[in-house]
């Protein structure tokens, strides 16, 4: 939720944005200082057991920061800053160097992680408080160790009920600025039962089978044979005008003055509400389908793969399907609903979805939006045909 702090109170934010960079740099440093020393010292012939030990961890790392911070960063104590965000810098660090490993190991599955780099002031402002020392006061104020009581502009009679009656709690807080706005995002654990159900799938809705494309978002396609049509925002090609225009006011202004930085923040804020417009796509869309559907079959899509295509990738990357497809998997489980996903070689689009026939036709080429099955003469939609063979395979799987 979106906050609304004081001139002062921002000047706070920044500086615990600041001293969460400087811990994590500091944190790398020293991990680098101890890997360099364990190479030099082998050069010597020192056996493992006598080498430098390296602080990877959290604890370690906390350790070396409050041993060091009295003599090297003594304005940390003096300028009265939240002694709770350089420990989760710390955990950040170490969560960074785990993720290294489990990547290289192949316990961390997707796309391999590299050794964590230098935090930079272009990266983004960001810090984090552990537990519930960061929580709402009220339904419009926050309350922020080393900031103070900051208003919100979102109300939060939800969480604040929740939080009385013992069914949420506090789990952690990122705050985060973006475009020069300020925003608090609260990590909870929540009791969704009385929720989950009073918002639960009719027994009777029927199941849908999904087509993603690019001139329509999905092709939705219900066992009861209703075929809708999802029309996607496309807000980044909606900006294309307006980010050129910012990108080359930002390039024309001089380096280190006063109209770059506003350059700065009007090209932020136009890339801020490219964001905001498809995530409110994406959830509305996502909700309504969670909320009514009893089963959702979905294609798997190498989204990776597709963006290598020139042409293509920014219209893929602007659509989100993967941020569609995540967010299917885990609203629908609150509602009673379901995802199946169809195999990444399931060939949806070639096969002609008339009940009886399954012809294939090898020569679909990806500009063909219709095409006629040889065995039974049917004009088929590619759209509609994909999703109603994506049903129909589900169907299939799970009888």
């Amino acid at each position: 939720m979106e906050l609304a702090p004081t001139d002062d109170q921002r000047v706070r934010l920044g500086r615990h944005a600041g001293l969460s960079r400087l811990v994590e740099n500091f944190a790398l440093e020293r991990v680098k200082a101890a890997l360099d020393q364990r190479a030099a010292e082998k050069t010597y012939g020192v056996p493992d057991g006598g080498l430098t030990p390296v602080p990877w961890s959290a604890p370690a790392l906390e350790s070396a920061w409050r041993a060091t911070h009295p003599k090297r960063f003594p304005w940390f104590t003096d300028a009265g800053l939240s002694s709770r965000v350089p420990k989760e810098a710390c955990r950040v660090r170490a969560a960074g160097f785990s993720n290294f490993f489990d990547s290289r190991t192949g316990k961390r599955t997707g796309r391999k992680v590299g050794f964590p780099s230098w935090r930079k002031r272009k990266h983004g402002s960001r810090f984090r408080y552990d537990a519930d020392r960061a929580k709402p006061v009220d339904v419009r104020t926050v309350r922020l160790p080393g900031v103070g009581v900051v208003a919100s502009r979102e109300d939060m009679t939800w969480l604040v009920d929740r939080l009385a009656d013992g069914a949420a709690r506090v789990l952690g807080a990122t705050v985060k600025e973006r475009a020069g706005r300020w925003w608090i995002s609260f990590q909870i654990e929540i009791d969704r039962s009385t929720l989950d159900q009073r918002r639960t799938v009719p027994p009777d809705a029927p199941a849908c089978g999904i087509d993603l494309g690019l001139t329509t978002f999905a092709t939705i396609v219900d066992t009861d044979g209703t075929v809708t049509e999802v029309r996607a925002p496309k807000p980044l090609k909606a900006a294309l005008r307006k980010l050129r225009k910012a990108n080359k006011a930002l390039a024309r202004s001089r380096r280190g003055s006063a109209n770059r930085v506003k350059r700065r923040a009007q090209l932020a804020r136009v890339h801020l509400r490219v964001a905001h417009r498809r995530a409110d796509f994406l959830h509305k869309t996502t909700t309504r389908l969670a909320r009514t559907k009893s089963a959702i079959a979905v294609e798997t899509l190498n989204i990776q793969g597709m963006t290598r295509n020139r042409r293509l990738a920014r219209a893929i990357s602007d659509a989100g399907w993967g941020e569609f497809v995540r967010q299917l998997d885990y609203k629908t489980g609150w509602y009673g609903s379901r995802v199946w996903k169809a195999d990444r070689w399931f060939p949806s689009s070639k096969t002609c979805s008339t009940p009886g026939c399954g012809q294939r036709y090898g020569g679909l080429a990806l500009g063909d939006r219709t095409w006629t099955c040889t065995g039974c003469g049917i004009v088929h939609d590619r759209d509609h045909n994909a999703a109603t063979n994506v049903l129909a395979a589900m169907l299939a799987d799970v009888a």
